[in-house]
C-alpha cells in the first residue's frame, strides 16, 4: 500500500455499516461522541467495521473466494506499476452525470486536486468511502483542494449513487476505464469472482458493457505542477485513503 498528496473536486457516496452486538454498541457510541465532538470517525474503522459484518453474511467459501481474488491482483504488481508519488499526472478530459465537462488539468492549474476512483454504486465499502469524502469536504478545500472524483459506472448510476447517499459531490464519468488504464490502475478480475460481479451485482448493467475489469479504488492528490505528491494504492478493495492522510497531503502539496 502506498499513500501520497493531492488537491479537489467532486463526487461522493456512503452506505451505512451494520456489526454485530457488543461491537456495534461500541461503534455507535462511539460515533455519537465523535458528532459531539465535531470529529469525523475514522474512515479505517467504518471499513473494518463492514468487513466484520460480513462474516455472518457472506458464507465461509465465498469469502475465501474474494480474499483469494485479492491476492490474486495483488500478485499481477498492480500496486507497483501503476502511477506513483513523483510521477506526472495524466490529463484528461471528463463528464459528469450533470453534463458539464471538465478537464483535469484546468483544476490542477488552480491548485492541488484530490482525484478518487470508486468502483462503483453496488460497492458497499466504496460508498462507505463517499461518505467520509463528502463529510471531510469542507476541510479539503479550506486547505487549498479540488475533490475530483472518478469512477466507471455510468452517469445515470452514478447520479443515482449520488442521490441514495445525500451526496453534494458530482462523480465524473471515467468511460471503459480508459483514464484509470492510463494510470495502470485497471485490472481483470479473477475468474473465480466473475460470476458474483456479473450475476449478482450487475456490473455489466452498471457499466454499460460486459469487461469484467475494475480500477483499483486509488487516490492521488496531484499539486499545481501537474506531479503526483500522494498516492493510496491497494489491491484490497476493503481499504481506502483515510480523508485525514489526504488532508495532511493536500496541506503539503499546497506550501509547494
Amino acid at each position: 500500500m502506498k499513500v501520497t498528496l493531492l488537491p479537489i473536486t467532486i463526487v461522493a457516496v456512503a452506505m451505512s455499516v451494520t456489526t454485530g452486538c457488543t461491537e456495534r454498541a461500541k461503534s455507535q457510541g462511539e460515533q455519537t461522541d465523535s458528532k459531539q465532538s465535531g470529529e469525523t470517525p475514522m474512515l479505517s474503522k467504518l471499513l473494518e467495521e463492514k468487513a466484520a459484518a460480513s462474516v455472518t453474511r457472506i458464507p465461509e467459501d465465498v469469502r475465501q473466494k474474494y480474499a483469494q481474488g485479492i491476492e490474486t491482483v495483488r500478485a499481477t504488481n498492480i500496486e507497483k506499476t501503476a502511477k506513483q508519488v513523483g510521477d506526472t499526472a495524466i490529463d484528461a478530459q471528463l463528464s459528469g452525470w450533470d453534463g458539464k465537462s471538465v478537464k483535469l488539468s484546468d483544476l490542477w492549474q488552480d491548485g492541488p486536486i484530490v482525484m478518487m476512483w470508486y468502483r462503483g454504486g453496488w460497492c458497499p465499502y466504496c460508498n462507505i468511502q463517499l461518505r467520509a469524502m463528502q463529510q471531510s469536504l469542507d476541510k479539503i478545500e479550506n486547505a487549498g483542494a479540488k475533490l475530483v472524483v472518478l469512477t466507471p459506472e455510468l452517469p445515470e448510476k452514478a447520479k443515482e449513487t449520488a442521490a441514495a447517499n445525500d451526496l453534494d459531490i458530482v462523480a465524473l464519468h471515467d468511460e471503459g476505464n480508459a483514464l484509470a488504464r492510463k494510470y495502470g490502475l485497471v485490472f481483470q478480475l479473477p475468474e473465480t469472482i466473475i460470476p458474483a460481479y456479473r450475476d449478482k451485482l450487475k456490473l455489466p448493467e452498471y457499466n454499460g458493457n460486459d469487461a469484467m475489469e475494475l480500477p483499483l479504488a486509488a487516490t492521488y492528490v496531484i499539486d499545481t505542477s501537474g506531479t503526483i505528491t500522494y498516492a493510496f494504492l491497494d489491491a484490497d478493495y476493503k481499504k481506502r485513503a483515510e480523508p485525514a492522510d489526504v488532508i495532511d497531503a493536500v496541506k503539503a502539496a499546497a506550501q509547494k
